[in-house]
């Protein structure tokens, strides 16, 4: 495990949730801090404080808020459309670019696209990548 890989602290509250319902549907009641602490061990943690302090929050999109960053390469600015947390620290984005993208590497026609929707980490960075390995969207966290 490695902390870039790491959920944000909602994330992982709503594994021990559903951790706990878990459970109790099987006839092992426990209590929210033991479901805590045991999510805390699985992450190689010693106890949900130091885990809860080490995941941090993430990050704080919002709707209509001005990004920047590189998709496919090229440096954009854009601003939120839409803005969903997903599972395991996660982030559906939709970006609406101010300047048109050319997708297409050829001369001989383009394809340009004004709107992408991607799945983000905490970091900003796509899992997806393009063939030659660069993810399709990172956006600027500073």
């Amino acid at each position: 495990m490695t902390l870039q890989n790491l959920p944000t602290r909602d994330a992982l509250k709503a594994q021990a949730k559903r951790l706990r319902a878990t459970l109790g549907d099987q006839g092992t009641p426990v209590t929210h801090a033991a479901a805590l602490e045991t999510i805390a061990r699985q992450w190689g943690f010693r106890d949900w404080n130091t885990l809860s302090a080490t995941a941090g929050t993430g990050p704080t999109w919002q709707v209509g808020q001005t990004v920047t960053g590189h998709y496919l390469g090229h440096a954009f600015t854009a601003r939120l459309k839409s803005v969903r947390e997903a599972a395991g620290g996660h982030w559906h984005l939709t970006l609406v670019f101010d300047q048109p993208i050319d997708v297409v590497t050829s001369d001989r026609f383009s394809a340009l696209r004004r709107q992408v929707r991607a799945t983000v980490n905490a970091r900003g960075v796509t899992h997806q990548k393009t063939s030659d390995g660069q993810p399709h969207l990172v956006l600027d966290l500073t």
